[in-house]
């Protein structure tokens, strides 16, 4: 059986957008087109690719998913050959897909991004943002080829960039601002929690200290979170690292017990990445050595 790689790449673009007017439209090539090269596809391989929804549209299924998966494989290989052989040309070009979490992508990517174009401008970059879950299914499924996420680092290939952990924020008004750190169990019904990322760190120490969670107020950004202590609605549990990312002028305590995570990228394998992914990973790694503390 021979798999025509142009039709593959084009059952790529139609998988990832789910339209094939969006699909012919990134190609330059006509509708018909695109929709005879994903026949031929399911004709050679003697399957079903896609299947059309009434309310949903074109939808993969579940086969399709898995060569999709394969597909996205494909062009990474394609494009690290076309990196490697640029590499020893000494002028390394292609594209990096970098999936990070908001808060990474203030504080770490700016600095990174500058001095690696410095270096590779031919290379461009692409940026996913997520949660670290979704970031992780990101990477899992080729969609990205590095991931900036917190821990756990499940059983990705990972190197730590920093050494976070939770503080309370509140606003001048509270009670407690005269406290040097606020206890979580002490304040817990007047917690408000903001999540991304947060989650799995919070709930194991807090199962360690056998401390109950009430889900008092949950909020999704961490600049709702800013909002909400500033109007003096309660306490805030946020990581450092995360509020450094948004402004504001709230009073920042140590809560106990203390809870940390950590801050790092992911792969499937630092030595399967793209040469041009790799760089991005040193030079990331070279500005934030050894996962110091913020």
């Amino acid at each position: 059986m021979n798999i025509n790689i142009n039709n593959l790449k084009i059952f790529l673009e139609v998988a990832e957008k789910l339209n094939i007017t969006e699909a012919a439209k990134a190609l330059y090539i006509s509708q018909p087109a695109v929709s005879k090269a994903v026949k031929n596809l399911e004709t050679s391989l003697n399957i079903k690719l896609f299947i059309r929804d009434k309310h949903n549209g074109l939808l993969l299924t579940d086969v399709g998913k898995e060569i999709l998966v394969l597909a996205r494989q494909l062009k990474v290989i394609e494009n690290k050959i076309y990196q490697i052989a640029s590499q020893e040309n000494k002028l390394l070009s292609g594209k990096v897909k970098v999936g990070s979490f908001p808060a990474a992508s203030t504080n770490l990517l700016p600095e990174t991004i500058a001095l690696y174009r410095s270096k590779y401008p031919l290379v461009s970059i692409e940026l996913f943002e997520g949660t670290s879950n979704q970031i992780k299914e990101w990477v899992k499924d080729r969609t990205v080829d590095i991931g900036i996420v917190t821990s756990p680092f499940d059983d990705y290939e990972y190197e730590i960039l920093v050494h976070d952990y939770m503080v309370a924020i509140i606003s001048e008004h509270h009670s407690s601002r005269s406290k040097e750190e606020i206890d979580f169990e002490e304040y817990q019904n007047e917690i408000i929690f903001c999540k991304g990322g947060h989650e799995t760190a919070l709930f194991t120490i807090l199962q360690e200290h056998n401390i109950p969670f009430k889900e008092n107020l949950t909020v999704q950004t961490a600049e709702t979170l800013v909002n909400m202590v500033k109007r003096n609605l309660g306490i805030g549990i946020i990581s450092k690292f995360t509020l450094s990312s948004v402004p504001n002028n709230l009073i920042i305590k140590d809560i106990h017990p203390r809870i940390s995570r950590d801050i790092g990228i992911v792969a499937h394998s630092f030595d399967e990445v793209t040469p041009a992914a790799k760089e991005f990973i040193h030079i990331m790694s070279q500005l934030n050595k050894e996962g110091e503390e913020i």
